[in-house]
């Protein structure tokens, strides 16, 4: 059997949290850009192209369980292999 090659384009909604069924662990071993509002975001927990936002880590803080307190804001969305 063939394989497929990976495709050109990220999925439309990635998340790096291991316990979202949005999370792709291939996908992010190849590196994935995020520019949202036309500003290069390196701090992007997830991320919805088509519905237009992103979820963003708040700094250093951490919740009840351990996991990243984050914020969502809605605009513009990128994103891109950087590999």
């Amino acid at each position: 059997m063939t394989e497929t090659p990976p495709a050109d384009t990220p999925p439309d909604r990635l998340c790096v949290d291991p316990d979202s069924p949005w999370h792709d662990a291939d996908v992010l071993a190849r590196g994935v850009g995020v520019r949202f509002k036309g500003a290069e975001k390196t701090n992007v927990e997830e991320y919805c192209i088509s519905e237009g936002w992103v979820r963003l880590a708040v700094g250093k803080t951490v919740d009840r369980r351990g996991k990243s307190m984050t914020m969502l804001l809605k605009g513009p969305v990128e994103a891109w292999f950087e590999s």
